[in-house]
């Protein structure tokens, strides 16, 4: 039942025309625009497409939350609250569906730095980056769940905007965090989006990735989780 749970919401997402330009076309567009404007720096390519690629997979997860909070508005909540899935199960289909949408924005900055680009990497690093990122994405599903079951649909979607480019520009995913000031730096180190940009980083290089980076992103994971099971319970009593 979760499988079909999962596939219905997959398809819906997919075919909203919003979400691929939002999600894949923007980033891939920020990525050629921000690697072509100075000199050609292959360095600076491979680690934009890794911050890109990372841009548009907390945009797809945040999205997630946007369309949770459309079905509470419109009776869709209310609607499978009467069927034999248990909330358990509607949940866990809401964080697989945001782990299978994160994977055309991933994909598609990639394709724009090994395709447009140039960029070159070993055989096994491409698909170990998207794993990387696609792992990564997990705690900004659950953020987004969380703010669709607390919020209403317009303020979800303006709440998603702001944590999407709040996250981005702090956590370093357009601009590189050695260009920030001392304090801003310092900030972004505690964001998990700089923490997620940094394993993909480190499957570039080669190397794996640090213990810090894979311990700040567990613990925005278990404090996003949390958020989203409390706003779950509270959306119980109502809706």
């Amino acid at each position: 039942m979760i499988t079909a749970y999962v596939r219905l919401e997959v398809r819906r997402t997919l075919r909203d025309p919003g979400f691929a330009i939002s999600t894949v076309g923007v980033p891939v567009m920020m990525y050629l625009l921000f690697t072509n404007l100075g000199a050609d720096d292959s360095a600076y390519k491979t680690a934009a497409m890794v911050g890109m690629a990372a841009y548009g997979a907390l945009g797809a997860a945040l999205s997630v939350g946007t369309g949770v909070a459309e079905d509470k508005s419109t009776g869709w909540l209310r609607q499978l609250r009467i069927t034999p899935m248990t909330p358990r199960q509607v949940v866990t289909g809401r964080a697989l569906t945001g782990t299978v949408v994160v994977l055309p924005a991933i994909a598609g900055v990639l394709l724009a730095g090994g395709l447009a680009n140039g960029v070159r990497m070993d055989a096994w690093q491409w698909p170990a980056v998207a794993l990387t990122l696609w792992l990564g994405s997990l705690p900004f599903t659950l953020l987004g769940i969380g703010n669709g079951y607390r919020l209403t649909a317009q303020t979800t979607g303006v709440v998603n905007v702001a944590c999407n480019l709040g996250l981005a520009v702090v956590g370093g995913l357009w601009f590189p965090v050695a260009l920030f000031p001392d304090w801003l730096r310092a900030l972004s180190e505690a964001t998990p989006t700089h923490r997620f940009a940094e394993l993909g980083v480190a499957v570039t290089d080669g190397t794996a990735p640090a213990a810090t980076a894979l311990a700040v992103i567990a613990g925005w994971a278990a404090l996003f989780g949390a958020y989203a099971a409390v706003s779950y319970r509270r959306s119980a009593r109502t809706v």
